[in-house]
């Protein structure tokens, strides 16, 4: 008795842990109706903090943090929800109402059709979308093959042996893109500027060129890091080095 006791005290934080993040997200949800967007906030992150992420929990992070006019930490966090689920709508309107309300309206290079209906087709559904219409396509695909096994007719045979390509075909391009969304989630290529003003340098030096400066809440992808800085892109293509401490990765 006194061995399972003591196995419930190790097991009662997991417990505890188990709980906590849904009561605190009421309590946040709560604090956001009342008008309380500062111990929202503060409510959110720490759910964050304990480890646990959802696309409904950075979308309204994000809407707390927008009604502070942080605007900053509101496109930060409307981006980490949209890396989760790139296809939401209500995620993909907050975030560009708020990025009207930041300085810098950078106008992206345009893309070549197919890049862009490739990167349009990846982001229409979440990595977890993805992989369920892989596995499904891959059923599909043995059912289509153990019909054309087991079939005696024909044109029965052709039929189950040319579905089962296609349907694992289709399964493998679900998968790759699955894992290009995942790719994209955990290795955070993209970063917000969360000072007022930074100057973006041509090298990594302080005493380097001055190339041009981007404000607090604009977009940068990470191409390369040095000690302390960063290689940063924007949208209209436009390259150089930054401090790393200015910016939050999404």
């Amino acid at each position: 008795m006194r061995k399972l006791f003591i196995i419930f005290l190790f097991l009662l934080p997991g417990l505890t842990f188990a709980v906590d993040p849904e009561i605190t997200i009421a309590k946040a949800n709560k604090a956001y109706t009342d008008g309380f967007y500062a111990n929202a906030v503060e409510l959110y992150k720490s759910v964050i903090t304990a480890g646990y992420e959802s696309v409904s929990l950075y979308y309204n992070l994000g809407n707390a943090c927008y009604k502070q006019n942080d605007f900053a930490s509101s496109i930060l966090y409307y981006e980490k929800a949209r890396k989760l689920d790139p296809g939401n709508e209500d995620v993909n309107f907050n975030l560009k109402i708020a990025n009207t309300k930041i300085t810098d309206k950078i106008e992206p290079i345009p893309e070549l059709f197919y890049k862009r209906w490739y990167k349009k087709l990846i982001e229409s559904f979440s990595v977890d979308k993805w992989s369920r219409f892989g596995l499904t396509f891959l059923c599909l695909g043995l059912v289509a093959g153990l019909f054309y096994v087991v079939s005696k007719n024909i044109l029965f045979r052709k039929a189950g042996f040319w579905l089962g390509i296609f349907f694992v075909l289709v399964s493998l391009f679900s998968f790759l893109f699955a894992w290009q969304s995942y790719d994209d989630i955990i290795h955070r290529k993209e970063a917000i500027i969360f000072t007022p003003t930074v100057t973006i340098k041509s090298s990594p030096d302080e005493k380097s060129i001055d190339l041009f400066v981007l404000h607090e809440g604009a977009k940068v992808e990470l191409i390369d890091n040095i000690g302390t800085w960063y290689e940063i892109r924007i949208a209209n293509g436009s390259v150089g080095w930054l401090i790393a401490s200015s910016v939050e990765k999404i």
